[in-house]
């Protein structure tokens, strides 16, 4: 690209080595190019014939030109010190018109001048746009329809799963060809680990059910009323991943279709109270229409009397009895034992600690 810039033109005919950048496979017949350097070549309009392998002669200018260059520009430089790449080529920069400027010894004028006069008007005019690198890869499509390139999963269309596509990548975008038809497109996306997924791409079935999210539960069932959505939200609170619970949710919600909305919010109303958090529960109370019948409170439990339980007025009594009174745990009426109370001899005979 520099160079066709360089010239302000490109020939008809590149005629490369015969390296890996431009011919993945070689043959004498019928080489494969690169498909990067195809590309390139196409959108500049210009034939590609490689040179034969170790066949130097099928490009004698170039290996002439390389030469010269050596001797006339790189032979003044070598005595100089350069920090950088930018920093060498300008310094070739400086010593490249010199040497295209430089008049033949044998024939009138430079090679200067005979580009001007003989190549230049031969050239054809650059494209609009500078070609954009693209990288190309071989890959097969997966069993959930996306291709990988740098552990990132990007979509195709899923009747392609399984099949062997071809990946243009640029810095921006990542495309599929099947056949040389592209057949998806997207964003190129560097966060590894996650999917670019397009929802035209995925099987009805599929599309089905990435279409309802929590949120849009949530909403739909706020309008039927709070207590439908407060059900929703402990539906799929109670799953360990809330798209098992969407098929319970719906069921809910269809049920004001056939019920009514304000008897699927009373009947909301008493799962929540019962703690019934199930489409079934909802289901039954409003087959046997329990809804508007008032829930009955739960009985007070009985006092229990009995000489083993100490009551509310032991405990009472020992929290705020000192250390060594009242509330020894080993003794019901909460005196001090004599037998727990320990003697001179025991004292005497204790370890010491």
């Amino acid at each position: 690209m520099r160079a066709l810039a360089y010239f302000g033109g490109a020939p008809e005919i590149l005629v490369p080595d015969n390296l890996k950048a431009a011919v993945s496979k070689a043959h004498l017949y019928e080489p494969d190019l690169n498909p990067t350097y195809l590309e390139f070549a196409s959108h500049y309009g210009v034939a590609v014939i490689p040179a034969r392998s170790e066949h130097p002669k099928d490009k004698a200018k170039v290996e002439s030109g390389v030469r010269l260059a050596g001797m006339w520009i790189l032979a003044r430089l070598r005595k100089r010190t350069f920090f950088s790449l930018c920093e060498l080529n300008d310094a070739i920069a400086e010593l490249l018109p010199l040497y295209n400027a430089r008049a033949f010894q044998q024939r009138p004028g430079s090679r200067e001048s005979l580009f001007l006069e003989l190549e230049k008007p031969a050239l054809k005019p650059l494209p609009a746009q500078r070609y954009q690198f693209a990288e190309w890869r071989k890959t097969r499509a997966h069993i959930d329809y996306h291709v990988s390139f740098e552990q990132h999963a990007y979509s195709v269309p899923h009747t392609l799963k399984g099949e062997e596509l071809d990946l243009r990548i640029t810095a921006t975008t990542v495309e599929a060809f099947f056949h040389n038809r592209r057949v998806a497109s997207h964003a190129r996306s560097y966060r590894r680990g996650a999917f670019t997924t397009v929802a035209e791409h995925m099987p009805e079935a599929h599309r089905a059910i990435a279409e309802w999210t929590p949120e849009r539960l949530t909403d739909w069932a706020a309008k039927t009323g709070p207590a439908t959505a407060a059900l929703i939200e402990r539906v799929l609170a109670s799953k360990p991943h809330p798209q098992q619970g969407f098929r319970a949710c719906l069921g809910i919600l269809r049920l004001g279709k056939s019920q009514g909305e304000a008897r699927l919010e009373a009947a909301c109303q008493r799962a929540l109270v019962l703690g019934a958090h199930s489409y079934k529960s909802v289901a039954a109370i409003l087959k046997h229409h329990l809804e508007d019948q008032p829930l009955s409170a739960a009985p007070d439990a009985p006092v229990i009397e009995h000489p083993n339980i100490r009551g509310g007025q032991y405990y009472a009594s020992s929290s705020d009895a000192a250390p060594g009174e009242a509330g020894d745990s080993d003794n019901l009426d909460g005196a001090t034992s004599p037998a727990s109370t320990p003697s001179a001899s025991d004292e005497r005979e204790a370890p010491a600690c």
